[in-house]
């Protein structure tokens, strides 16, 4: 059953990066009395229970890349059938806005609801990925979680942050308390999926290099991937440090609240976590991510004063052992550092993104949102 205020279709890529987001603006939007139905792909349909309702449109995509003819003629194909699919999906719907998270998914919706609808996307990076790029022009409004309202499309630009999980919002109540000269300190150590072989290796390392007062205190989560994580585990044991080490940790947001530091990857989802919540961070990008995106995330954070940003080709062992020494000992920086993350962080992101959607859902333009 429709609610009173209608629909707003939401897209987004088949991945959690794009589809978290997404779920977040949807949860607030079906409170305040939207219908809220998600067109994606198929790999998305393992996040479907995550979303307010049971409505899932599959919507046929491909991604356009290299340079083989074949296999961008069988892209294009299959994006020309998503849009035949959108269209008619669109037709049904009669949704009031289509709001994007990127990913090439949202390239048939999006470019079909262009001229018809208000449409809205949002990039989560500071560097507008592909898909956004080509829809960018023929949309309504564009909300940025680290993007900034310049260049040609500055006027359409919305700087609304990342939509965050309702846990890190949580987790952001709880205020920072930086390490004191004998108590504990606690170090939250996370990658992801791709980024968190280097730190397996780096990381036990870097504490064994410690000195015995420091690594006599350090108390650390650290998630570790599958097949890494016994031997994390067994090295850590040997240095006689207090360690939890796990290839996922439910309760995340939380053990990030409690740090004294962060170590970590740079997407923008975890960067919008650290800064919503508040804690000094070592952010190391991810060299292989498209576009070199996570390194322009890390570099907002850092020119806030939130984090110190390294190359993972620029740190070993004994480099990461010295940045903590560094950071564990200036308690006072550390606090500066917290405090400047918390600034740069935007935990009310989903509600201010929410607001600019139903704006542009009610015929306003994104230049008239930010006037007010």
């Amino acid at each position: 059953m429709e609610t009173s205020k209608g629909t707003i279709l939401i897209s987004a890529g088949g991945t959690g990066g794009h589809l978290f987001p997404a779920e977040a603006l949807a949860h607030e939007l079906k409170a305040r009395g939207w219908s809220v139905p998600l067109a994606t792909d198929e790999r998305a349909t393992r996040y479907a229970d995550r979303f307010p309702e049971d409505r899932l449109h599959v919507i046929q995509s491909a991604t356009v890349s290299g340079k083989n003819p074949v296999t961008v003629v069988r892209a294009l194909w299959s994006l020309f059938k998503g849009m035949r699919q959108s269209s008619a999906l669109l037709n049904v719907l009669k949704p009031k806005a289509v709001v994007g998270f990127g990913g090439y998914p949202t390239v048939p919706p999006l470019w079909s609801a262009a001229g018809a609808f208000p449409t809205v996307i949002h990039e989560q990076n500071a560097v507008m990925g592909r898909a956004n790029k080509m829809l960018a022009r023929r949309m309504t409004a564009i909300a940025g979680g680290f993007l900034k309202a310049e260049g040609a499309l500055a006027d359409r630009i919305v700087e609304t942050g990342n939509p965050v999980r309702p846990a890190v919002i949580a987790a952001s109540q709880a205020p920072y308390f930086a390490p004191d000269r004998t108590g504990p300190l606690r170090f939250v150590v996370f990658g992801g999926s791709q980024g968190a072989r280097f730190f397996s290796d780096a990381v036990p390392d870097a504490i064994a290099q410690l000195p015995d007062d420091l690594r006599g205190r350090i108390e650390i989560t650290q998630q570790a991937r599958p097949e890494d994580e016994e031997r994390v585990r067994a090295r850590y044991a040997e240095l006689g440090v207090t360690a939890d080490v796990s290839p996922f940790f439910s309760d995340l947001p939380a053990r990030v609240a409690a740090a004294h530091l962060v170590m970590s990857r740079s997407g923008a989802s975890t960067v919008s976590e650290i800064a919503a919540i508040g804690r000094p961070a070592i952010l190391v990008p991810y060299p292989y991510a498209l576009d070199h995106d996570q390194a322009a995330n890390a570099a907002a954070l850092e020119a806030a004063g939130g984090a110190l940003v390294r190359r993972e080709q620029d740190l070993d062992a004994a480099k990461v052992s010295g940045l903590l020494v560094e950071l564990l000992a200036d308690p006072d920086r550390l606090s500066a550092m917290a405090e400047a993350a918390r600034r740069a962080g935007k935990p009310e992101a989903t509600a201010l993104l929410a607001d600019l959607v139903e704006a542009i859902a009610s015929g306003r333009t994104a230049a008239e949102f930010k006037a007010g």
